[in-house]
């Protein structure tokens, strides 16, 4: 792989980030109003990172669903409990539970 190329990959990559990032504000911007949006801005977000092979921030990756793509919002669209050292964020939409340790 030539040097250029390589750049020019990187500069995608970045690019790519930079887009992701942008699209999760507009979906916190949106929700209150418009929250379908929001679920479509975050779809695209991770489009976007699966096509690029870009993982999502920790912080990005626990507001989304991972099985219906919505925006999750603690008390609005989900709910987060507490429980024995992990953090449970249930989506209100479809159910699916996400637990992360903590310490």
């Amino acid at each position: 792989m030539s040097k250029s190329r390589k750049k020019q990959k990187n500069l995608m990559k970045d690019l790519a980030k930079q887009r992701i990032e942008h699209l999760f504000k507009l979906a916190e911007a949106s929700y209150s109003v418009h929250p379908h949006r929001s679920n479509r801005y975050v779809t695209l977000a991770r489009r976007i990172g699966m096509r690029y092979r870009i993982r999502l921030p920790a912080s990005l990756r626990r507001r989304v669903c991972r099985s219906c793509n919505s925006y999750l919002v603690p008390g609005s669209s989900s709910k987060v409990r507490l429980k024995k050292g992990t953090v449970c964020i249930t989506c209100l939409s479809c159910g699916r539970k996400m637990c992360i340790p903590y310490k």
